[in-house]
């Protein structure tokens, strides 16, 4: 009889010995939701691409922040459609608009829970461009002064994570600058530090209503080619202050997020985007894929690779699935 002395079969042949020597856990703790704010009060509307999500009225983003905390979740990051929109985004710094009314709201409401305030103008500019433009281009030194307003006045509303999504040079530096002079000095800043200019990302902008109005965005977001440049792009955010790194979009990436993470010793962001989450839902409708499999599959991928966090639209379900 042939002597097989290796066998890494004996380490898999139980759901009690698979547990025991598993080297990558995934737990509901590692999750932050995404939300999407809008005027107006008791308004719930669905979003067409993303199924499961909807765009909420304050009031009842109060009510998901609390089922969201409820389940074990820890954290919530904001995004919001305002009342009104003009050239150099003024609304995003508007403390009566929905953002800031939601990040007060939810704070007074679940004061454990911690939220996360998403600092980009595309939502806000009548163009959809993510900051100041001069002519069709944007103008990267006089977009800051207005990032670092929206990030001093999520800050006042109650954020305790500032995420700069803008991908303007220095803007890290900037905001770090406003939340210090304005005595924040305890509220982190989580920088989407490696943000591809991705196809991923189009389920997000009719949810967001932040398509821009003319060319596209791959003159300040990172071309999907390049890999060293993602560490520049680390490096910088790192030495300008920011406390958590983050790499959107995240399954097209994990070889990005790898590096990074035998780079920096600093917490590590994924953001698990829209595309990638509505081709799940659309695929699991279909009947094609086991949806809580595959979604604890991709979530599990994300940690191996060397995130800490998660930012997914799963994580209502895949906390109901790991607490299952």
């Amino acid at each position: 009889m042939f002597e097989q002395r290796l066998r890494p079969r004996r380490m898999r042949i139980s759901e009690g010995v698979r547990s025991m020597v598993r080297e990558t856990s995934l737990s509901v703790k590692d999750f932050v939701y995404p939300i999407f704010v809008i005027p107006g009060e008791n308004i719930s509307e669905p979003i067409p691409s993303m199924p499961g999500c909807s765009r909420l009225s304050v009031d009842k983003a109060v009510e998901l922040a609390k089922e969201v905390y409820d389940l074990g979740i820890p954290s919530i990051e904001v995004f919001g459609l305002p009342e009104y929109k003009d050239e150099i985004g003024s609304s995003a710094w508007d403390m009566k608009s929905p953002v800031q009314r939601a990040i007060a709201a939810i704070k007074k409401a679940v004061p454990e829970l911690v939220i996360v305030g998403d600092v980009c103008l595309c939502q806000y500019t009548s163009h959809g461009h993510c900051g100041k433009l001069d002519g069709h281009y944007v103008d990267n030194d006089a977009t800051l002064p207005l990032l670092q307003k929206v990030a001093v006045s999520q800050a006042e509303a109650g954020a305790d994570i500032i995420a700069p999504s803008d991908m303007m040079d220095g803007r890290v530096r900037a905001i770090r600058e406003a939340l210090d002079e304005n005595k924040f000095l305890n509220v982190s800043i989580m920088s989407y530090a490696v943000k591809y200019a991705s196809g991923y990302y189009g389920p997000f902008r009719d949810a967001a209503d932040s398509a821009p109005q003319f060319g596209d965005r791959r003159a300040y977001q990172m071309d999907p080619a390049n890999a060293h440049e993602a560490m520049k792009e680390v490096a910088l955010d790192v030495e300008e202050g920011a406390d958590i790194i983050m790499v959107k979009p995240a399954l097209a990436y994990l070889d990005i997020v790898r590096r990074v993470r035998d780079r920096i010793e600093h917490p590590i962001a994924v953001y698990n985007v829209s595309g990638e989450y509505a081709m799940v839902k659309a695929a699991a409708a279909n009947g094609w894929i086991d949806e809580k499999r595959i979604v604890l599959e991709t979530l599990t991928s994300m940690k191996r690779a060397g995130s800490d966090i998660i930012i997914t639209y799963h994580a209502i379900d895949a906390a109901k699935w790991l607490k299952g």
